[in-house]
């Protein structure tokens, strides 16, 4: 055989060699979290298991950052050795995107809510 015609079997890598991309396993699990974290909240909820709605809100919000934990994890297959580091960097770039964002969301309504709402009767307005 000439050296022509040898072949490099070494650049024929698979696209996907070293990505995670799941298995059943873990999606079940990943799906089985989800219904547990969804129907925890909408129990307390629904039964005023808490007694207390600030605790409620607090115990759900709780519930929403453990699952969106959840689905980073068994449904994004994010973590720090994934493409470099480079979708950690986006997802905290994100977060503090959607951070800012509803800062200054929550911000602009409560200012709207304390300056806005009429303090005398209007019925007297002709």
């Amino acid at each position: 055989m000439s050296a022509g015609h040898q072949t490099d079997t070494s650049n024929h890598s698979h696209a996907h060699h070293g990505v995670n991309h799941g298995s059943l396993a873990g999606y079940l699990t990943g799906f089985g979290l989800c219904v547990v974290l969804t129907a925890v909240p909408f129990w307390l909820v629904m039964t005023n298991a808490l007694g207390n709605q600030m605790a409620s809100a607090i115990a759900i919000m709780a519930f929403a950052v453990v699952q969106i934990i959840v689905h980073i994890v068994f449904f994004l297959h994010m973590n720090t050795r994934s493409e470099s580091g480079w979708t950690m960097m986006a997802l905290i770039f994100t977060l503090i995107l959607v951070m800012i964002a509803l800062t200054g969301s929550l911000w602009v309504m409560y200012h709207l809510n304390v300056n806005m709402m009429p303090g005398h009767d209007m019925s007297q307005i002709p």
